[in-house]
């Protein structure tokens, strides 16, 4: 039976992918900011199926509070296969652009913090020799464009983190797991106008459950925002700063 973690155990995408984990049976540790929601994601998985869920209240910016919550998790849960990383926020550009405080309380959400547990996280299956970490970053991540610049620096920071790591645990039978979703329709982006881009949450979930469980080392979805985002890699600096993205 496996045993799963959650950070940002009440997020949208982070909530589908629990319950495909519960419908096999896995025992899940949420944490989230508020125990209120944490406990809505439990009920409803709880009445579809029948398993085991503990909840924790996590504030990702009390870093000194990083290392506590995670091995409580694993203590209650009497230990850990799977830790997956799922929170983030989506800041304002223009705002973070005028507001420095804004921008680096941003930041500290969607890069410093993850780094930050992924390190407790990865030395504890060092030790262990065994563990799956799999952290949320963004398609964003893979080049800075000024509509989001600010959200893709952070996320670009936790995908060449994650690609680190991965290195250094590739013999220590520790997987590292780097997921980039492009545009999904969820709360976050509930106030961006809609195209053909958005992809179903249900759908999002599948694939990285599916990339999890087989071990995935980069997990792009849907699938075609892999040639999506090669293609705009590809395009020489000259072109891209001229182009309304």
């Amino acid at each position: 039976m496996k045993k799963v973690i959650v950070f940002g155990g009440a997020s949208a995408i982070a909530t589908e992918i629990e319950k495909l984990f519960a419908a096999e049976g896995a025992e899940l540790c949420l944490l989230d900011t508020k125990m209120s929601r944490l406990q809505a994601v439990r009920d409803d998985i709880l009445a579809r199926y029948k398993t085991r869920i503990e909840l924790i209240e996590f504030n990702a910016l009390d870093f000194g509070n990083h290392n506590q919550a995670f091995h409580q998790a694993v203590e209650t849960l009497g230990g850990v296969d799977i830790v997956l990383v799922a929170y983030g926020t989506l800041p304002n550009q223009e705002k973070a652009q005028n507001d420095i405080e804004y921008a680096i309380e941003h930041f500290n959400i969607n890069a410093t913090s993850i780094i930050s547990l992924s390190s407790i996280v990865a030395n504890y299956f060092e030790e262990k020799g065994s563990g799956t970490l799999a952290v949320i970053s963004s398609v964003a991540g893979d080049r800075g464009r000024k509509s989001n610049y600010l959200y893709g620096s952070a996320k670009g920071a936790i995908s060449i983190f994650l690609q680190g790591l991965r290195n250094r645990l590739s013999r220590k039978n520790v997987s590292v797991i780097t997921i980039k979703p492009g545009i999904v329709d969820t709360p976050m982006t509930a106030h961006l106008p809609k195209n053909f881009l958005f992809a179903k949450v249900d759908v999002v979930a599948r694939s990285i459950f599916e990339g999890i469980n087989a071990q995935k080392d980069i997990i792009y979805v849907p699938g075609y925002w892999r040639l999506i985002m090669c293609v705009i890699k590809h395009i020489p600096e000259t072109i891209f700063k001229r182009l309304n993205l």
